[in-house]
């Protein structure tokens, strides 16, 4: 008779852990943090660039605090915006969207679409997405409003990069784009944007919503200076370090191994710089999650301010 106090204190107790292993994960998806990384690309004797890389704000109309924390982004006075996609999460959001970014709208930009700027979000097992990819895609919930998003970004000047080339000059820098749609959905037209980047440029960067590694091995082989992408939430639920710098992702949702789930690193992965057919590879942790499980552990939410500087 005395093992049923045992069981039902041990049934509290986990009860307890679990309630707050979710409040935790519920405030660490609420805590928008801006990351910052220098990446020696220039050319010698050019100024440094400052680039807002945005991605996956996955927004929906309830979300004050992640507006608001946006609109102050244009406080970091970036010379160019790349937003790497999934900035929708319900059909009403464009507007908002629109009023978030503010000024930053009218800073030169560039941009590629995600799966959730074409199709609504759907409920469904948050845990799914650490088993394997069954390749299926939920593109049944009807499509949002990704032509009206489409249309703020053109009208303020952004270059829509979807399976096509771009070019800018910011600050007397010239910089050469190409981008895909998103692989995730295989929409990515690699065919399209094959062959060697612009050599007359001053930067080449190539741009993707979901990095994997058909686009990042093209990208790099073709010349592209720096692959800039976002899709796999960092992870989004991580087992913790010591130290609290943020966790392991246990997937990425993509074939990009965990270890580049997120940050500043190199493609291919063991390259060094100045190593031919090679590139610097940023992934972004992104901003938001499925807006029906809105939680995070150990990777908290980011846009990350890219200092481009002068090779050494």
């Amino acid at each position: 008779m005395a093992l049923l106090p045992i069981l039902r204190r041990t049934a509290g107790l986990g009860v307890a852990a679990g309630l707050g292993l979710t409040a935790y994960a519920a405030r660490e998806a609420r805590q928008y943090t801006l990351r910052e990384e220098t990446v020696p690309l220039l050319p010698p004797g050019h100024d440094p660039l400052r680039v807002l890389h945005i991605s996956d704000i996955h927004l929906a109309p309830d979300q004050r605090a992640k507006r608001e924390w946006l609109s102050g982004l244009a406080a970091c006075e970036p010379d160019l915006v790349i937003d790497t996609g999934d900035n929708l999460a319900h059909a009403r959001s464009v507007p908002l969207l629109a009023e978030a970014l503010g000024g930053l709208l009218d800073v030169p930009g560039a941009y590629v679409l995600g799966s959730n700027d074409y199709w609504a979000p759907t409920m469904r097992n948050p845990l799914a997405y650490l088993l394997p990819d069954t390749g299926i895609r939920h593109t049944s919930q009807g499509q949002l409003p990704w032509p009206e998003m489409k249309r703020h970004f053109d009208e303020s000047g952004w270059i829509d990069l979807t399976n096509g080339f771009g070019e800018l000059t910011v600050r007397g820098t010239r910089i050469a784009f190409a981008g895909v749609d998103d692989p995730h959905l295989e929409y990515d037209d690699l065919d399209r944007v094959a062959g060697p980047a612009d050599a007359s440029a001053d930067v080449r960067l190539a741009v993707t919503h979901a990095p994997y590694l058909r686009v990042l091995d093209q990208f790099a082989r073709d010349g592209y200076d720096a692959i800039i992408a976002g899709h796999t939430h960092g992870g989004q639920v991580c087992l913790p370090r010591l130290g609290g710098r943020g966790g392991r992702a246990l997937t990425t949702n993509c074939d990009l191994e965990t270890a580049r789930a997120r940050g500043l690193h190199r493609h291919p992965a063991a390259s060094a710089p100045g190593d031919p057919g090679t590139s610097w590879l940023h992934v972004s942790a992104g901003l938001g999650t499925n807006p029906y499980v809105r939680l995070r552990v150990a990777c908290r939410p980011e846009a990350t301010l890219l200092t481009l500087v002068p090779r050494v």
